[in-house]
């Protein structure tokens, strides 16, 4: 197991306490409530997932990202597993309203020898759902310390610092332990069990072959599971409310798809158009007005103002002025409203019920239901939808769902500014582009989903019961998040914002402006001023899109120039989170291939359009028809390749 560099911090004597659960039992609440707040989030080593890690009473504790099983399966349980197999004791948080299935998870840890107290949090909601438990005899049958809580009420939290401490293995499964006892390696128990289990990583790691009882172990504890809920759970009639009704009515098509709706429109709203239309121009405003000024003055006074050095300090991609304006003024407010609906919606136990909606819609492109948040998101701030990509489950759709963000998916800001553009043409050519983008973007999705190495990851979700969140849970999650995400992308920001500083004093900035212009003129058939266009955009889509206003163009290329515009890489901003999330070489891949992909379908849509304009046709609804027709022939085509192999 690689080391982390938490697994350093942990004092002489001190013990590594792992809090595992399924996704959406609480965990992150108990962690606030043993640790007071977040101490450190970092990178597992080798992953983009965080993990965060706090101190207890000398002892370190460890958060681990919510699984429903230790083993190889996903990147997520492959981190949980080396994590537990380190750990001194855990506390294993299950949710008392869907008791069986996270029995699996305990029944695990239990039968791999370590010691634990188990936190059964949200015993208010299964009371609510007519659900009694009987908390002592389930103790007596895991043969662990249990704790009944009520985390987001602080409901037993005094009780399971107590207890945490009376930690102890549980009772295995009798046969099962037989089984490992009989192995007769020097493995411990834990990697032993995995072992039979036929987890790949540990057999390698250990020397040994895996084995290939997985299914009748995990059948088995399924059964054991069933007959432990079975003796504590009882149900009665009692206790159900509105949440367990409008829970259902989110789920069925056609109740779920209008309040789903009425949600995004909500979070647009908020997002969207109060924080990036409202509240973003303001911070931004005050930067610009105020804080700019200062600084460019304070400056002057110790360096000649049309120094190289003052340039680069305070210039038009000064590193005081405009990296300090981007990430105050336009990131921060961004990013701490994505956290906080992010928050409440994963607090809610909504999330669930929206990736659930979508799941089909979006496995043609490699994708699953979860995938709809980050999407949406990007039609307000595509650079806070890339951020939101983290809830994403695997590697792959990450990197698919990055990638239709950085092509297809223009901000809210661009989206005004190509309406503005549009709408004066007239009518067909907003809606040509409407339906053109939508076209590249399943398109691209299709083909990413079937060609991109790997598979898509099945929607394994687990229906949380509908709860109000506790706001000063989402308050600590969001703002924690959001201060150690600016942290790791300061300088990430700072490094774009030199580079573009050296191009401009340099004359290379000119000289990439001289060099768009054969693709505009010759591919494009644009005037040659149609390069500022796209070096504007690099910096700010909007702003490219806003220099078409005062430019002298035919409606046709007009039209060619938004979607070229459109399809290019968003703006530096969202660039540099691209590198941020995907790495610098992979990022710059990205990069350089949306740009070719949006010059060369700009290049051919001029070409359709021409081709229609010269025969009369062009408003005409065949080139519509043509358009869907070829998308509908790309994704047959793609469906009926093999998929691409993983890697």
């Amino acid at each position: 197991m690689e080391n982390s560099k938490t697994e350093a911090k942990i004092p002489a004597g001190g013990k590594k306490i792992v809090l595992v659960g399924n996704p959406n039992v609480g965990k992150s609440v108990f962690f606030n409530a043993l640790t007071g707040l977040y101490v450190d989030v970092s990178n597992y080593p080798g992953t983009t997932l965080d993990m965060a890690c706090g101190r207890y009473n000398g002892d370190v504790v460890i958060d681990t990202p919510g699984v429903y099983g230790v083993s190889s399966f996903s990147e997520e349980e492959g981190i949980t597993r080396d994590i537990v197999l380190a750990a001194d004791l855990v506390v294993n948080v299950i949710d008392a309203v869907h008791l069986e299935r996270d029995l699996f998870l305990t029944l695990q840890v239990i039968d791999m020898g370590i010691p634990m107290v188990v936190a059964l949090n949200m015993v208010d909601e299964a009371a609510r759902e007519g659900l009694k438990i009987n908390v002592d005899l389930l103790e007596k049958l895991l043969g662990v310390p249990v704790v009944s809580t009520a985390v987001v009420h602080n409901v037993g939290i005094e009780e399971l610092k107590e207890r945490i401490r009376f930690a102890r293995p549980g009772q295995p499964d009798d046969q099962l332990l037989k089984k490992i006892e009989n192995t007769g390696t020097s493995l411990s128990r834990a990697e032993a069990l995995l072992v039979l289990e036929g987890d790949p990583v540990v057999s390698e790691r250990c020397g040994v072959k895996p084995g290939i009882e997985r299914e009748q172990i995990y059948r088995a504890r399924l059964d054991r599971a069933s007959r432990i809920v079975n003796l504590v759970v009882q149900e009665t009639d009692s206790g159900k409310d509105f949440a367990s009704r409008l829970g259902r009515l989110m789920l069925r098509p056609s109740t779920g798809f209008p309040l789903l709706l009425l949600t995004l429109w909500v979070i647009y709203e908020l997002v969207g158009v109060f924080l990036a239309q409202v509240i973003v121009p303001v911070t931004e405003e005050f930067m610009i007005e105020y804080y700019e000024p200062v600084i460019g003055s304070l400056l002057d006074t110790f360096l000649p103002p049309d120094s190289v050095i003052n340039n680069l300090l305070t210039g038009r991609f000064g590193l005081l002025t405009f990296t300090v304006t981007y990430m105050v003024g336009l990131l921060l407010p961004l990013v701490l409203g994505i956290f906080l609906v992010l928050s409440v919606l994963e607090d809610s136990g909504y999330l669930p019920r929206i990736a659930t909606l979508f799941d089909r819609a979006l496995s043609f492109m490699g994708l699953n239901g979860q995938a709809i948040i980050p999407l949406i998101l990007g039609f307000g701030c595509v650079t806070m939808s890339i951020i939101s990509t983290r809830m994403l489950r695997t590697d792959r759709e990450r990197r698919i769902a990055i990638f239709l963000l950085a092509l297809g998916v223009p901000c809210s800001a661009q989206m005004a500014m190509i309406m503005a553009v549009l709408a004066a043409q007239g009518g067909f050519y907003l809606l040509f582009y409407l339906c053109f983008m939508f076209c590249i973007l399943v398109a691209t999705g299709t083909l990413l989903g079937r060609f991109l190495p790997g598979q898509a990851s099945p929607l394994l979700l687990e229906l949380p019961p509908l709860r109000l969140p506790g706001p000063q849970n989402v308050w600590k999650k969001a703002w924690s998040k959001s201060y150690h995400f600016m942290k790791e992308a300061f300088p990430l920001f700072a490094g774009g914002a030199l580079l573009l500083g050296i191009l401009e004093v340099t004359g290379l900035l000119q000289d990439l402006r001289e060099f768009f212009v054969p693709i505009t003129v010759a591919l494009l058939h644009l005037p040659a001023e149609t390069a500022d266009i796209f070096i504007m955009g690099l910096i700010r889509k909007e702003f490219g899109a806003a220099s078409v206003l005062v430019l002298q163009m035919l409606p046709l290329q007009k039209l060619v120039a938004m979607i070229t515009l459109s399809l290019t890489v968003p703006c530096i901003a969202s660039t540099m989170l691209i590198l941020k999330e995907r790495g610098w070489r992979e990022g710059l891949l990205i990069w350089l291939v949306v740009c070719t992909l949006a010059f060369l379908i700009g290049g051919l849509v001029t070409r359709l359009l021409e081709f229609f304009s010269t025969s009369g046709s062009l408003q005409s609804p065949l080139l519509f028809g043509v358009m869907f027709l070829i998308l509908a022939v790309t994704i047959v085509l793609a469906r009926l390749s093999p998929p691409g192999k993983a890697l």
